[in-house]
């Protein structure tokens, strides 16, 4: 019947696409859960040597390094940077608003990263937040996971420069506002283990959040579930017509 030529070709033409998103988002789905599996083992595993300079310009051998257990020696140097976030299923005692506080130190090997130490609660007192800045002294071996550094988007809040608040976690920039040079900063930060945490509690170490969205199972379900409903309308188009007396 020629009114089925193109109502044919258009819903064929339709079914093949939202089958192939559907399978698409299968494929994703796989993949997450793989990476999820991956991390899960990555941060229960004995802390190995940081990712050198040497590894910093080979985008694979970083691709799989995000929350690895990782381990650095040599020494903090000045300044810190605040990274704003609110602890919501905290490890430690401290939870809510507040700043994960961050600050350079330099390997054995000349190389800097940033080291996130732990979690501070929004509202302390000037004279709390100086002594927290105070770094310890000293050659210290440190272990935490691996955060590779990321960039803001249009709707990350601007930096305040001031007072040194991030709302991503942009270690590069971090670096360059509190003075220490790009060329030899690792492309990525280290949290800092629970048991790096203060004496007094401060900074609370050991709160890495470890979460992936995974919405692909869902996503797979509405497109294969729209290529039902398509073949669906397309059936029923095609059966009114073979219904119709002809002319």
């Amino acid at each position: 019947m020629r009114q089925l030529l193109f109502p044919t070709i258009a819903a064929g033409t339709g079914l093949v696409i939202l089958l192939n998103l559907g399978m698409w988002q299968v494929h994703r789905l796989a993949w997450k859960e793989a990476l999820i599996a991956h991390v899960a083992a990555d941060v229960t595993k004995p802390a190995v040597a940081a990712p050198g300079p040497d590894q910093w310009d080979n985008a694979a051998g970083l691709d799989d390094a995000d929350y690895r257990h990782v381990e650095v020696t040599g020494h903090y140097i000045g300044g810190s940077a605040y990274y704003y976030t609110s602890l919501a299923d905290a490890k430690g005692r401290l939870d809510g608003p507040g700043y994960l506080l961050y600050s350079p130190f330099e390997t054995r090997e000349g190389w800097r990263v940033m080291i996130n130490r732990g979690f501070v609660p929004q509202g302390l007192a000037a004279a709390d937040i100086e002594r927290l800045e105070t770094v310890p002294e000293g050659d210290v071996t440190l272990t935490g996971l691996l955060r590779k550094s990321e960039k803001p988007n249009w709707t990350t809040p601007a930096v305040d420069k001031s007072k040194r608040i991030w709302f991503a976690r942009d270690t590069d920039d971090m670096a360059d506002v509190i003075g220490i040079g790009p060329g030899d900063l690792a492309p990525y930060s280290i949290d800092l283990d629970a048991q790096f945490t203060g004496e007094d509690g401060l900074p609370q170490a050991g709160e890495t959040i470890v979460q992936f969205k995974n919405d692909h199972l869902g996503y797979a379900l509405t497109w294969f579930g729209l290529a039902a409903t398509l073949a669906g309308v397309y059936l029923a188009y095609a059966v009114s017509l073979w219904r119709k007396p002809q002319d």
